[in-house]
C-alpha cells in the first residue's frame, strides 16, 4: 500500500491558527485527507516528502460567491454598469447557454480558481435554467477536483425584476440526488434572490423551502440602487433572518440593517472589485466590522474582473484604508484600523465560517482537512521575505502558486494543474463561447452581441421590488 502521509518541509508557514500562529519555518504533515501536525521541525517521518524551502506554506483561499458559470464570458463585461451586466447577461446571454455550456463554464471557473490557490469557492448558480443544466453544473464541480459549495440559483426567467417567480423546485431532487452527505468535498447551499429582486412574498417562500431542506441560504443585498429599498429591514418585520444567510455586497445597505444581520448571527460576502466596478457603492468592509460582522470575500463574475483572491484582498485592504483615510484626524492614528492579516483572514478563516465549513477548513491545524498552497516566496516579487502576511496580501499573484492541495490530494504542483484537464477546459470553453455568440446574433434582441470590448447592451433601469 503506497504511504498516505505527506510531509511539506522547511517552509514559511502562515497557519491562520490562533494558537499555533505563523512558523518562520516549519513542516505540515498530511495523513490522508487531514492535517497530522504542524510543527517547527517534526523530524524523520516516514512519508513522501515536498521541499518548501523558499515558499510560503498557507492555507487554500476560500472564496464565498462566484458565478461560476460565466467563466467562458471572461472580460465582456470590463466596461459595462450594472445595469448593462443585467441585460447583457441575465436578460440576454444567459437564456441561450446549453448544458454542455453550463459544464464548461463550471469546469473552467473552478480549474481557474484552483490554479490561483482558491481551494474552496461557493458557487452562485443562477443560470440553471433546467434539470440538465442544473446536472451539468454539479458534474463541472466535480470533475475539477475544487472544494465546492453548489449554491442552487435558478434560472434566468427568475431574474424578471422584480420577479413573482418562486424558486424552482428541482431543488429538491439535486439536494437529494447530489447532495444526501455533509460529509462529501461539494456540498448544497440555496442561492435567492431576496426581496431586491423578488417580492417579499415569494422571498418567504424560497426561505421556507431552504430550511425545509436544511440548506444554507446566500442573497444579494445592497448593491446599489436596488439595496436601497432597506431589504434587510423589510425581511427583519417579516422575522425572516436567520444565522443561515449570508448576505452579497451590503454596499448600501442602512447601519440599522448591517446591525440586525449581527444580531440574528448572519455573515457577509464582498466583492469590493465588482462593487466599485460596476456602481453597487462603496465596499462595506469598515460598516461590517463596526456592525460586528466580519465579511469574508467573492470575486463574483469574471466577466468583468480577474478570478484570483490575491487581487481581492488588495482592493479590499486599499479601499477600507483610503475610506479611514478621509475621516478627520486621520493622519494622527497611532495604527491602521484594518491590517493585513485581518484581510488574509477574510479570504481564509472567516471564508470557511461564512460556508459553515470552519470545522474543515480555513487555517492549517490538525484534524483540519489539508486544504493548502506552497507559494513561491523566493522570487524577485517576494523575496527577501521579511513579512509573509504583508506580502502575500501586497504581492502575491497566481503565477506564484506553485503547488495546491485539496484533502490531501495535490491538483497542481510545479506551477502547473496536474493532468490535462486544463486543456481540456479551455478548448471546451472556447468551443462553448463561439457557439454562443453565434446563437446570440441569430436572435434580434442581442443581434450586436460580440466579443472585442466594443458590445455595450442597453442598460436595464428598473425599480427595486
Amino acid at each position: 500500500m503506497a504511504n498516505d502521509r505527506v510531509l511539506i518541509r522547511n517552509g514559511a508557514v502562515v497557519t491562520m491558527d490562533s494558537d499555533i500562529g505563523d512558523l518562520t519555518t516549519g513542516d505540515v504533515l498530511v495523513r490522508g485527507t487531514v492535517v497530522e501536525a504542524v510543527a517547527t521541525d517534526l523530524g524523520n517521518v516516514d512519508a513522501e516528502v515536498i521541499d518548501a524551502t523558499g515558499m510560503i506554506v498557507m492555507p487554500g483561499l476560500i472564496d464565498t460567491h462566484r458565478h461560476t458559470w460565466q467563466a467562458p464570458l471572461r472580460g465582456i463585461a470590463a466596461d459595462w454598469t450594472l445595469g448593462q451586466y443585467m441585460t447583457g447577461l441575465h436578460l440576454g446571454l444567459s437564456g441561450l447557454f446549453r448544458p454542455e455550456d453550463t459544464y464548461a463554464g463550471n469546469l473552467l471557473g473552478a480549474l481557474e480558481a484552483l490554479d490561483s490557490g482558491v481551494t474552496t469557492l461557493l458557487d452562485w448558480s443562477h443560470n440553471v435554467n433546467t434539470p440538465e443544466h442544473c446536472d451539468a453544473a454539479v458534474a463541472g464541480l466535480f470533475d475539477s477536483g475544487i472544494r465546492a459549495v453548489f449554491a442552487h440559483g435558478g434560472g434566468a426567467d427568475m431574474y424578471q425584476v422584480p420577479s413573482t417567480v418562486p424558486h424552482d423546485q428541482d431543488v429538491r431532487r439535486v439536494r437529494e440526488q447530489y447532495f444526501s452527505s455533509e460529509d462529501q468535498k461539494v456540498t448544497m447551499a440555496m442561492a435567492l434572490r431576496g426581496p431586491q429582486f423578488a417580492t417579499m412574498d415569494v422571498t418567504e417562500d424560497d426561505l421556507r423551502l431552504a430550511r425545509e431542506l436544511g440548506l444554507a441560504v446566500t442573497l444579494h443585498a445592497g448593491d446599489g440602487e436596488w439595496g436601497r429599498s432597506r431589504p434587510i429591514a423589510r425581511m427583519r418585520e417579516r422575522g425572516l433572518l436567520g444565522p443561515d444567510i449570508t448576505y452579497v455586497h451590503c454596499n448600501t445597505l442602512a447601519d440599522d440593517e448591517l446591525a440586525a444581520i449581527a444580531e440574528s448571527g448572519g455573515s457577509a460576502s464582498i466583492a469590493p472589485d465588482i462593487e466599485m466596478q460596476m456602481g453597487h457603492g462603496w465596499p462595506a468592509t469598515g460598516r461590517l466590522l463596526r456592525a460586528g460582522v466580519r465579511p469574508s470575500l467573492s470575486i463574483d463574475t469574471c466577466v468583468s474582473n480577474g478570478g484570483h483572491l490575491f487581487g481581492t484582498m488588495r482592493v479590499a485592504l486599499a479601499t477600507q484604508r483610503a475610506i479611514d483615510n478621509e475621516e478627520p484626524g486621520a493622519s494622527d492614528r497611532p495604527a491602521v484600523s484594518l491590517a493585513s492579516r485581518d484581510v488574509l483572514s477574510f479570504a481564509t478563516v472567516d471564508g470557511a465560517r461564512t460556508l459553515g465549513l470552519e470545522h474543515k477548513v480555513g487555517s492549517l491545524a490538525p484534524g483540519k482537512q489539508a486544504d493548502l498552497l506552497l507559494l513561491r516566496a523566493d522570487s524577485l516579487a517576494f523575496a527577501p521575505l521579511n513579512n509573509p502576511v504583508g506580502q502575500i496580501v501586497y504581492a502575491a499573484h497566481p503565477g506564484l502558486v506553485d503547488t495546491v492541495m485539496v484533502a490531501g490530494e495535490i491538483v497542481k504542483s510545479g506551477g502547473r494543474l496536474r493532468g490535462d484537464i486544463e486543456r481540456r477546459a479551455r478548448e471546451l470553453a472556447v468551443a462553448a463561447r463561439d457557439a454562443l455568440f453565434e446563437r446570440a446574433r441569430a436572435t434580434t434582441a442581442l443581434a450586436d452581441a460580440a466579443t472585442g470590448g466594443g458590445w455595450q447592451p442597453k442598460p436595464l433601469i428598473t425599480t427595486s421590488a
